[in-house]
């Protein structure tokens, strides 16, 4: 028999035709199967010490949900700093953040099944009447498809299915005649109008009263959609289906996810992040595993556990397939180029990756699922809490913690996949950092920056709706739950479905329509459901040995570089070599080189791979054509064009490569982050405004200096000494909104490009510049304008020479001779210089009084000169000392030096740029 029709190793075998339920059940066995045979790689923990820890999660979790209830029920949510309830539109917008929110209890919804789970069956009857009583779907509110899908349908499908699991027990719930089924239903029915779009791709928002495009609806008018957006509603629209005959909602669902596989990058199998729902093309090209994407993957496979869909099955192997081996970089998980897939779209990684180790885990893939746990795990430790994101070298990029549930997922399912009780530390590590650092009066408040330990009046319902599931259930035994865990699958909020569905009201159940079943590669289903005495041969430490080499990982990072993890190994198996991590300068790197295929019929399988990688990489190389960067070139004085730092574009507002360039002077926008509306328009009115990354999305400060009157805008990255030299640039993404009201240009600096602009501003106050989508020559940006003589003529000498005073102004400058050294890229002067003149037929004497130099410590250097350089064996080495000292001394320059009257034609002085023209050139040949 295939292997692809059964449960590979666990002692069931599932005939080729078998009812998909037994395909199901045996799944969710699979996943559990490890629990009883794991007792050695970490001190076993007393039952007595697991029943402590679970009743502190039931305390913690009556602590939040008692909160809630008294201080906001019926309001969404609770805002657990000053103990009420949050009211859309009684409380500052927050943004996208509000769209979870519609006014319909959803806290109280989102925690309705935890109650079941956790034991509290009274207080879960209660909880049904009251949403029966009070919760209202009928309100004129525009909520998210996404969110009111998987918290409030998934909430209701849930509730449905534990209370008629309690009324078939007999105690509890016999009054229960389907009601939150009805509701579930009738909130089906209000989100179906999202879908009426030519690909079947859902609108990411609707008017839970008007539908869509109605002038009340106040929205349909978006073109963009995140692919876990539209690739995460299957599991509950199925569902619903699967509990009321009504196959409609399957059938969107399906066509939903059918569209998305169909646009997916054939080359590399990957997915965008965000999508055109009426176009289908994919606006945002970057692929990851984490926000945007991550539960489109996670619905495949759980899709196929609960549906029995093969197809889905396939799919997943597919996109798998691809993700390890592009995305994966064990430990990382970093986001590529879906037509790119070996060159990565950033250098930092979100926290709703966290979850994926436990999708591994479902999948059967065990190692890399302990390899990634284990390094989420060492920054957690670092900062209490996990980044809402952090760089490849373990620094806070996005310092928020909502009190995400996700990797507390991916402990649980390492736990049950393996039995091996240092899961259980981890979550006890878990507990003990809500108690001490979020816990507050009246609930526990997210984290508004990690490194700081401040926080935010928030408390999602996500906290409730998981968190508390996956904790207690992690410390539970089988007896302490009241019915049977395993016959039900968690949808993306932990919502629980029963595994039967997947034999009821199957009129819409389709065959695979590429291939049959005995038409399937086995080689896909590699790993899909594993027997743990297989995987664990004899090697009952062997979870510890691929944790080991990760225990300092966090703490041997070099905080300016981006450093290999497998460089950083001291001890245990490293990881096979990667193509793109290779460096021929290496020599460890060439040793395992030698090695492949001669040591091990491991390391010819890594040879093979590696030689694959390699072939593939230099194909793509030789065929892509990377798109430039963009130009922000500082043209006032005393620089006139000769800096040029290197900039990421936007996915948005103006487009410099198809429209004339864009000059002004620069102003910070207050508050700095731009993320509200602007307290000074009048400084910004007109400029080119200057706003720091982080807090809201790229399209939101957009239109916010837009409104104020700025003319262009410049995001500094947060991310202290971040630069576009050691790090790739990439594009500023949209807000998932129609972005067409954005028509300034946009441009990004890393923090080192940025400090460059903020540095001038302090010298000279006022800083003209040209966001441009190449550096300009000078000739252009000078033009109609007169030229100093210190910048036609670089001849130290020149400082010896007699110069005219300001007092003989009527007389002719005397010609100062140019020698043959190059134009520096900046010009030494005196911050008290005055700018140039604005006529062109003549200078102030002022003007010709005031030319003098700057020291060499005031100097501004050119970006692109000094590359941040990380050592081979993975060692942190200072970067002071790798910059080679500069030795040279430069004598003071003469204060009276003045400017000729007449001035060189800019022709004539193109030769004594040179330098400047070749950086230039090289500026136009870097790729992003």
């Amino acid at each position: 028999m295939s292997e692809a029709g059964g449960c590979r190793g666990c002692g069931s075998s599932v005939p080729q035709r078998a009812p998909w339920s037994l395909v199901a059940a045996t799944a969710a066995f699979c996943l559990v199967s490890a629990t009883s045979v794991w007792t050695a790689g970490a001190a076993p923990m007393s039952r007595e010490e697991r029943q402590k820890l679970g009743n502190q999660v039931l305390e913690m979790f009556d602590h939040a949900y008692g909160n809630y209830m008294e201080h906001a029920y019926p309001a969404d949510e609770l805002m657990p700093l000053t103990c009420r309830g949050r009211v859309r539109g009684q409380e500052p917008s927050r943004g996208d953040v509000d769209d979870a929110l519609g006014k319909f209890s959803l806290t109280l919804i989102d925690s309705l099944d935890t109650l079941v789970v956790l034991n509290k069956t009274k207080e879960f009857e209660d909880a049904v009447r009251k949403v029966l009583r009070d919760v209202n779907l009928d309100n004129d509110v525009v909520v998210s498809v996404f969110e009111t899908n998987i918290r409030v349908l998934g909430g209701l499908l849930g509730g449905h299915s534990l209370a008629i699991m309690l009324k078939e027990k007999g105690e509890y719930m016999q009054w229960y005649n389907d009601e939150l089924l009805q509701m579930a239903k009738q909130l089906g029915y209000k989100l179906l109008p999202a879908f009426n779009t030519t690909s079947g791709l859902p609108y990411p928002r609707i008017n839970l009263k008007f539908g869509i495009r109605k002038p009340e609806a106040r929205t349909g008018t978006e073109t963009d959609t995140c692919t876990a957006c539209a690739g995460t509603l299957i599991l509950e629209f199925a569902a619903l289906s699967r509990f009321t005959g009504a196959t409609i909602f399957e059938e969107y669902a399906r066509k939903a996810l059918d569209f998305l596989w169909e646009k997916r990058q054939r080359s590399s199998n990957l997915v965008g992040v965000t999508i055109n729902i009426h176009t289908g093309d994919w606006v945002r090209k970057d692929s990851g595993v984490g926000a945007g994407i991550d539960s489109y993957y996670e619905y495949l496979l759980k899709a196929y556990v609960l549906l029995g869909d093969d197809s889905f099955l396939e799919r997943f192997n597919t996109h798998y397939d691809a993700i390890m081996r592009y995305i994966s970089q064990p430990p990382l998980l970093l986001d590529v180029h879906i037509h790119k897939p070996m060159l990565n779209a950033r250098t930092w990684m979100d926290a709703l990756l966290a979850f994926f180790p436990g999708l591994q885990v479902l999948k059967g893939d065990i190692r890399p699922a302990i390899e990634t746990h284990e390094m989420l795990y060492q920054v957690i430790k670092k900062h209490n809490f996990l980044p809402e994101a952090f760089t490849t070298d373990f620094r806070v990029h996005w310092a928020q913690h909502p009190l995400r549930p996700e990797f507390a997922e991916s402990t649980y399912f390492l736990y049950k996949a393996t039995g091996d009780p240092y899961y259980l530390e981890v979550g006890k590590t878990l507990i003990e950092n809500l108690n001490k650092y979020a816990r507050v009066p009246c609930g526990f408040a997210a984290m508004k920056d990690v490194r700081t330990g401040s926080h935010e009046d928030r408390m999602d319902s996500f906290f409730l709706a998981e968190m508390f599931k996956y904790l207690y259930l992690l410390f539970a035994d089988k007896e302490d739950i009241i019915f049977d865990i395993e016959d039900y699958i968690f949808t993306t909020e932990a919502h629980l479905l029963p595994l039967w569905l997947s034999t009821t009201n199957q009129s819409i159940s389709k065959k695979n329509t590429t291939s049959e079943y005995t038409e399937l590669d086995d080689s896909n289903f590699d790993w899909t459901c594993p027997n743990t005495q297989i995987l664990f041969p004899n090697d009952p430490l062997y979870a510890q040995s691929i944790r080991e080499p990760l225990k300092n990982v966090v703490d041997k990072s070099c905080p300016r570089g981006i450093i290999r993890v497998e460089e950083s190994f001291r001890s245990g198996a490293k990881p096979p070599l990667r193509a793109r991590d290779f460096m021929a300068t290496n020599p460890e790197h060439l040793e395992i080189l030698k090695k492949m295929g001669a040591a091990s019929s491991i390391d010819a399988e890594d040879g093979l791979r590696f030689m694959q990688e390699m072939i593939e990489l230099s194909s793509q190389q030789q065929k892509e054509q990377q798109l430039p960067p963009r130009a922000v070139q500082i043209v006032s004085h005393p620089f006139f064009g000769r800096v040029v730092l290197t900039a990421g574009p936007a996915q948005f507002g103006l487009d410099l490569s198809k429209h004339k360039e864009t000059r002004g002077f620069v102003a910070s926008s207050k508050p700095y982050n731009g993320c509200s509306e602007l307290t000074n328009p009048e400084a910004v009115m007109g400029k080119i405004a200057l706003i720091q990354r982080g807090q809201c999305m790229f399209a939101e400060k957009a239109r916010n200096i837009q409104n104020a009157g700025a003319i262009g805008g410049i995001v500094i990255d947060d991310n202290e000494g971040s630069s576009s030299d050691t790090a790739p640039l990439f594009q500023m993404a949209g807000d998932g909104k129609d972005t067409d009201d954005i028509k300034i240009p946009m441009l990004f600096l890393f923090s080192k490009e940025g400090s460059i602009i903020l540095d001038a501003i302090r010298e000279y106050e006022e800083v003209e510049v040209l966001l441009s989508d190449k550096a300009k020559d000078r000739a252009a940006i000078l033009k109609g304008k007169m030229i100093p003589s210190y910048i036609i003529n670089s001849n130290p000498e020149m400082e010896n020479e007699e110069q005219p005073s300001s007092e003989n102004d009527s007389q002719s400058a005397e010609q100062i001779t140019s020698s043959s050294q190059e134009v520096d890229l900046v010009d030494q002067e005196s911050p008290e210089e005055s700018s140039l003149n604005s006529q062109p037929e003549s200078l102030s004497p002022a003007d010709m009084d005031n030319a003098a130099s700057v020291s060499p410590s005031e100097q501004i250097s050119n970006p692109m000169e000094n590359h941040e350089t990380t050592s081979l064996d993975g060692e942190c080495t200072d970067l002071d000392n790798q910059l080679q000292e500069q030795s040279e001394t430069e004598e003071d320059s003469n204060p009276n030096v003045s400017w000729g009257k007449k001035v060189q034609p800019i022709d004539s002085i193109l030769a004594d740029w040179n330098e400047d023209i070749e950086a230039f050139e090289m500026m136009e040949k870097d790729e992003l």
